[in-house]
């Protein structure tokens, strides 16, 4: 019997869990197609830029995917044929499906403003943040000018993900490369008038006072105009830094407007009550213009919806069903053992906000790895991966 060829693109938590899902269907021929070699768990990055283990923030597809039948392909998605059912790599190769899920993911969007692509620095992928730790690194071994102004830029979680976390790892770094003490000032910088303005004004002024207590500036309704060598503009008066971290822009995968996909205001792609921008074409993560889009847990959801509806399609000749949003729990930590949470109208703060983000990031974990690797992965969140080799290394550059 003929199987079902399904093409899978994009190798984040939409894509490897509608993978996983279908892979060991025997009716289905299943290719995966990644630009990365590696699976990369967003949440985790900040945690991997301030100290935590490269592992927790990067797992290879091929572990994922070790016992499945499933066939990895790499390379980046350019080109879709609609009528001969094709993807086409930018290395020329042609990629045929019966059924395609597009998964890319998004990309930064830095508005135009000028210097920021040239002087900041990233947090969106595992090679941002080894970037940045290596840069903290450098900066504050420098014998000539060690930076002790840090910005980031952005009020959403990222953001205020690293802003709560960089504090205390400047003073490790300090004290592990044995350096005098000095006075560093992290500043977070948002346009809008308050932090996570999508939350409530309660989560947005408690989060708002645990980044104060921890010693970070708050620039709150404050735009950045322009970034230079040595220092930011925001609302017309310069900030001196060289360490600006840009969390605040993204923008669709550029793979939706090459190729005609119709797209709402936002940029993301709209799609049917099936997921769907054109028949057996899904959309599903950020890059579909549905409800709670942008979260990993809406990444999650779509991907099992989407599977679902492929073995009722094509396995059992169902109806496919239609599509519900599901709200997200959305947790953000601020700082050392403490979140805030908003769990529908539920309100939590503090350790027990952070204790039920470990347990997210466990449950994460599950949905894209087996069990005990998720457990192993949780476990050693907490763990340094700092060591003198990666401060011999700092030290030997400068």
């Amino acid at each position: 019997m003929k199987k079902t060829k399904i093409l899978i693109v994009g190798g984040g938590f939409g894509g490897i869990k509608s993978a996983l899902e279908l892979c060991d269907m025997p009716s289905f021929d299943v290719t995966l197609l990644s630009n990365s070699r590696n699976f990369e768990h967003h949440p985790t990055l900040y945690r991997t830029a301030t100290g935590g283990r490269r592992s927790i923030s990067s797992i290879p597809l091929k572990e994922i995917f070790a016992d499945k039948d499933i066939e990895l392909r790499f390379g980046t998605a350019k080109k879709l044929d609609r009528e001969k059912k094709t993807i086409t790599t930018a290395s020329g190769d042609k990629l045929h499906f019966d059924v395609v899920i597009l998964a890319l993911g998004v990309v930064t969007n830095y508005f135009g403003i000028k210097g920021l692509q040239e002087y900041s620095f990233g947090i969106k992928s595992l090679q941002d943040a080894e970037e940045l730790k290596n840069h903290l690194h450098r900066q504050l071994i420098s014998e000539k000018k060690p930076d002790l102004n840090y910005i980031v830029v952005g009020g959403g979680p990222t953001g205020i993900e690293l802003a709560g976390a960089l504090p205390k790892y400047l003073e490790q770094i300090i004290k592990k490369h044995g350096l005098k003490p000095r006075k560093i000032h992290v500043d977070l910088v948002e346009g809008a008038p308050r932090l996570m303005p999508r939350m409530p004004h309660s989560v947005s002024r408690a989060i708002a006072r645990r980044l104060r207590s921890l010693g970070v500036r708050l620039y709150l309704g404050k735009p950045v105009q322009a970034e230079s060598a040595d220092s930011l503009m925001v609302d017309g008066k310069p900030i001196r830094s060289h360490t600006v971290i840009w969390t605040a822009g993204i923008a669709n995968h550029p793979f939706f407007t090459e190729n005609n996909f119709i797209c709402s205001p936002n940029g993301r792609v709209k799609v049917d009550k099936h997921l769907q921008a054109w028949p057996s074409v899904f959309v599903i993560g950020d890059n579909a213009d549905t409800q709670y889009t942008g979260m990993a847990q809406t990444a999650l959801h779509n991907a099992d919806f989407v599977a679902e509806n492929i073995k009722r399609s094509n396995l059992r000749s169902e109806e496919p069903k239609d599509y519900k949003p599901k709200k997200p729990v959305y947790i953000t930590p601020a700082g050392p053992h403490w979140a805030a949470v908003v769990w529908g109208n539920v309100h939590l703060y503090g350790w027990l906000g952070w204790a039920l983000r470990r347990a997210a990031d466990w449950m994460s974990y599950k949905d894209v790895t087996p069990w005990w690797k998720a457990v192993e992965l949780s476990l050693s969140e907490e763990d340094s991966e700092d060591s003198c080799i990666l401060c011999a290394n700092a030290a030997a550059t400068e």
